[in-house]
């Protein structure tokens, strides 16, 4: 079996008033939703706990911005030349062909969006119910069920088409930036005084920088999603122009957003602190870093509505990825790497069994995997792609140099070169600290070969 890798259509439709193309702020909306979940959440304690300094966390959320900035500028050249909606599967199938566009595919569907649904979802139920004080048992439970509720609840609202999309990403988007703004601003004046816990960067050893640069996972975790709104770009208004404005603005003010958080929650809490806790509770015990750090700033009368307040942030996150992730299945589908079924898209623009298959999914993990597995497993499968992805960029100006690029990568090849050596850095140090975990998610994108070689043998027969 063959593919045309340059002739595969995009799930979209014709524009019309019951299907309004996605504007800039939309896709804005989708990058800034994807970026800000879990992660931004939970992985400053986990980094902390790790490195024992408040200040060297802070040196690592800089340098994945650093990264993200870079990998953001490369990602802006390829979707302006790519306009197709499925993000890295496209790009990755155009530079080198269809075997590594489905590995792409599989390893997204299976890990890159189904595992953030489920850690998102998850988080944002334990922090609406925080406030009930259940028990243990009953949390886990009570829990369990109102993340699928609303992972459920969000594939439907995506599926009624791109007007309720529309609607409902930038409603929650504008709200969890309300909140998290509001959180950072009032974090920061009322830390103002506690800047000694900040000034903490201990001797470093080549011990320590391994430490570093393995617990950099969990920042590039949060950092990504930059390349959002690649995935719906065959259904945004001129994609050439808007999607790379869009990468850059969202990444932009993420970036600025996560800088100011981080400062807020070292102004909170001593990294001493921070050990002694995950001392006695493991890493769960710092993950629910902003309101320990609320709590700690402004008092206990606010855990309440801070709980609720996040767990409403992380709807947005949810919603971005249940709308993104579909748009890759339906893209693979129509291109021949998926049942067919899959990239059939309704008059509204919703890809509705592409959407059910990947809520259906999303919920297989919910109930069963835990987050800090799920998030480990699932960095070192995407940093490797994200690293295939960047490097297409050199692979596509070598092989189809006449290709049109309205938009060029500033700084290239250093640009690109940045983000592939610091991400390199971070996977093998990933390998070496967590070396189960990562032969786990490794195993896993070479299962996808054999998979890719069946779909191919079953569909044979029929094209010839």
């Amino acid at each position: 079996m063959t593919f045309d890798s340059h002739r595969s259509p995009s799930p979209t439709l014709p524009p019309s008033a019951s299907n309004p193309p996605f504007g800039l702020a939309t896709a804005v909306f989708v990058v800034i939703s994807s970026m800000i979940g879990t992660g931004v959440l939970t992985t400053s304690g986990f980094t902390v706990a790790l490195v024992g300094s408040n200040e060297l966390m802070l040196i690592l959320w800089v340098v994945g911005g650093v990264l993200a900035a870079c990998g953001a500028l490369t990602l802006c050249e390829l979707s302006a030349a790519v306009p197709e909606s499925g993000g890295d599967y496209v790009f990755l199938r155009e530079a080198y062909g269809p075997t590594a566009g489905f590995l792409s595919g599989w390893v997204s569907f299976l890990i890159g969006f189904g595992g953030p649904i489920a850690a998102s979802s998850a988080a944002s139920a334990k922090y609406f119910l925080a406030p009930l004080q259940l028990d243990a048992a009953r949390a886990a439970t009570a829990e369990v069920v109102m993340a699928s509720g609303i992972v459920i609840g969000l594939g439907i609202i995506h599926c009624l088409g791109r007007r309720a999309t529309i609607r409902a990403q930038a409603t929650m988007t504008l709200v969890k930036l309300g909140i998290l703004v509001a959180l950072a601003a009032a974090g920061l004046v009322a830390g103002r005084s506690q800047w000694l816990t900040v000034v903490d960067r201990p001797p470093l050893t080549p011990s320590l920088l391994l430490t570093m640069a393995s617990s950099l996972v969990y920042v590039t975790y949060a950092y990504s999603g930059w390349n959002a709104a690649a995935y719906v770009a065959g259904e945004v208004t001129t994609p050439q122009r808007v999607v790379p404005r869009a990468i850059l603005l969202g990444t932009g003010i993420v970036t600025v957003l996560y800088l100011a958080l981080n400062v807020t929650y070292a102004l909170a809490l001593p990294a001493s602190e921070i050990q002694a806790l995950k001392a006695a509770g493991g890493l769960e015990a710092v993950a629910p870093i902003a309101q320990l750090a609320a709590q700690r700033l402004f008092g206990s009368r606010i855990a309440d509505p801070l709980s609720i307040g996040i767990g409403i942030t992380l709807l947005a996150s949810v919603s971005a990825y249940v709308l993104t992730g579909p748009r890759l299945i339906a893209a693979m589908a129509q291109a021949g790497q998926f049942p067919a079924s899959a990239g059939r898209v309704t008059a509204h623009g919703a890809p509705v069994i592409a959407t059910a298959l990947q809520v259906a999914w999303s919920l297989v993990l919910l109930w069963t995997a835990s987050f800090e597995v799920i998030l480990l497993y699932a960095g070192v499968g995407l940093a490797l792609f994200s690293m295939l992805s960047v490097a297409a960029v050199f692979v596509l100006r070598v092989r189809q140099p006449e290709r049109p690029r309205p938009f060029r990568t500033p700084g290239y090849p250093i640009v690109p070169g940045i983000f592939l050596l610091g991400t390199a850095i971070v996977t093998i140090a990933v390998v070496i600290e967590r070396p189960v975990v990562a032969a786990v998610s490794i195993a896993t994108i070479v299962a996808g070969v054999p998979v890719f070689w069946c779909w191919n043998a079953m569909r044979s027969p029929a094209r010839t």
